[in-house]
């Protein structure tokens, strides 16, 4: 066997079960697919189930829904018992907006919504796949967070803080566990055309963002190509990369 016959042999993601959520569309939909491509089975959760369903009729079998509110305790369980075994990779893609609110404007309900599906959901996703992964000492760990987890100038309050704390997380989660054969990486993409709901809610805050983004954002990424990123840290083409953020956002972080 040549050097090239061993980096085709197999599909990268052969003999994988993954646990994808936002997999109904946009950048977790993207995943899936790519995933699924790469010979990997996926747990697809989102909480909209026809998305879901159209996902399943394109994939076929390799796609395994669960239609869910990532934010509800327990949906962490039913994703596991879903993958029914060992989950190899968790991709926790599943987030909401907030409406550009600022924090003088920011009601309870708003700021309890956007950390719970933004932030609590990964950690009890998370939470649940360690042990396993402790277990057979192998596991690849990749959050979405956002430009707006190093700044302060392209959405609401709740939002920005949420995404903060996912970089957070991921650092976390990665030192916790080097050395345990369990990796954690996050990627933060810049725009990306997606079903977010992006209404406006405070005519300040979008001002105060949109003064700033007129200046700095650089095109619009895709889909696929953010999930060409996370696919890659989830591999073990990536294995020796743990606790990192990377930036896909078309140089947007550079400005």
């Amino acid at each position: 066997m040549n050097i090239v016959d061993d980096f085709t042999r197999a599909p990268r993601f052969a003999a994988t079960t993954a646990i994808v959520t936002g997999a109904g569309s946009g950048i977790g939909r993207a995943t899936a697919v790519r995933l699924a491509a790469e010979g990997a089975r996926v747990v697809a959760v989102d909480v909209v189930e026809e998305r879901l369903n159209e996902l399943s009729r394109e994939v076929g079998d390799r796609v395994v829904i669960l239609a869910a509110d990532i934010a509800e305790p327990g949906v962490e369980v039913a994703a596991l018992d879903a993958a029914g075994g060992a989950v190899n990779v968790l991709i926790n893609v599943a987030g909401i907006m907030d409406g550009y609110l600022p924090v003088g404007e920011m009601d309870d309900a708003t700021w309890d919504r956007v950390i719970a599906v933004n932030l609590t959901s990964m950690m009890r996703l998370t939470r649940a796949v360690v042990p396993g992964m402790l277990e057979r000492r192998a596991g690849s760990i990749v959050n979405v967070s956002s430009y707006a987890g190093s700044r302060g100038s392209c959405a609401g309050a709740a939002y920005t803080a949420s995404k903060h704390a996912v970089e957070g997380l991921t650092r976390s989660t990665a030192f916790m566990y080097e050395g345990t054969g369990i990796r954690a990486n996050c990627v933060a993409p810049g725009a990306v055309p997606s079903n977010i709901d992006a209404t406006v809610r405070s005519e300040h805050g979008y001002s105060r963002v949109t003064a700033v983004l007129e200046h700095t954002m650089s095109a619009p990424g895709t889909p696929e190509q953010l999930a060409a990123a996370i696919c890659w840290l989830a591999s073990s083409d990536a294995d020796n990369v743990t606790g990192v953020v990377v930036a896909s956002d078309g140089g947007w972080s550079t400005k």
